[in-house]
């Protein structure tokens, strides 16, 4: 397994753990608050942990006390035009984009408040765990604005009202009613919220790296359309898979009963 130099970035650190990717966003002193370098530095960390074939999952925290609580507002300017506004808030949710086009899936692992683009990040991300305690919400209206961005994974993950509760009261929910509400796949006891984050990703990392990336994006394909045209092309991405050499080797390894480990994959 190769392991490759990490690029360095002033607002987030980036690590690995054999075949999983690390970000951890690092403005510990503005509660992870997204400014425009944080958000450049988290999409260019998260594209170069995603172009590195032998990263095959990627984990996500906060330094400090908060995971994240949101935009950095020092950055408004009430005299900019409204096509300024546009561009910065812009830079602001490009990570959301990444992370719905990476191949490779993206575990949240949230402390503290995750806020307005935290609890947008949370949503975004493939899998989320939260520590015991953590609060959560799409708190903008308690500043004049609206939770627009975030809006967009929140209610591609939740309920419509489940995400209109969060988007129209702006108030803060803690990790196990976020949990019951199904944005998040664990509650984590204090302290332990990356590590439970980091056994999903080594899970996933484990499995075949050609069927994980793949079934990323046919998910997300899946998800916006209609049942029986889904199945369908279900079939064909299926299909396609069986003719890769992860099928072959891995279905081979199953029917000797020694299923392929974490390096013997043949991307490994």
């Amino acid at each position: 397994m190769g392991t490759g130099t990490l690029g360095s970035y002033e607002t987030v650190s980036v690590g690995r753990e054999e075949y999983v990717g690390r970000i951890t966003l690092d403005r510990p002193e503005a509660m992870n608050t997204f400014s425009t370098g944080l958000a450049e530095d988290l999409d260019d960390a998260l594209r170069e942990l995603d172009e590195a074939d032998d990263v095959r999952a990627v984990v996500v925290d906060g330094a400090g006390d908060a995971f994240s609580a949101g935009i950095d507002l020092s950055e408004y300017d009430p005299d900019a035009s409204e096509a300024e506004h546009e561009s910065w808030v812009a830079r602001m949710e490009e990570p959301f984009h990444t992370v719905a086009e990476m191949r490779t899936p993206v575990v949240a692992a949230a402390h503290g408040h995750a806020a307005a683009n935290g609890i947008g990040l949370v949503a975004a991300c493939d899998l989320a765990v939260a520590a015991e305690g953590t609060m959560l919400g799409a708190t903008a209206p308690k500043v004049g604005l609206f939770c627009m961005g975030p809006a967009v994974p929140l209610l591609a993950a939740l309920p419509r009202k489940r995400a209109n509760e969060l988007l129209l009261t702006g108030d803060l929910v803690d990790a196990e009613t976020a949990r019951a509400w199904g944005l998040l796949n664990h509650v984590a006891p204090q302290g332990e919220h990356v590590a439970v984050a980091m056994d999903l990703a080594e899970t996933m990392a484990a499995k075949s790296p050609e069927a994980i990336r793949r079934g990323k994006r046919a998910v997300s394909e899946l998800a916006g359309m209609e049942y029986g045209a889904a199945l369908d092309r279900s079939n064909e991405q299926f299909a396609d898979l069986c003719a890769t050499d992860d099928a072959r080797d891995g279905i081979a390894a199953f029917l000797d009963g020694e299923p392929l480990a974490a390096d013997e994959w043949p991307q490994g």
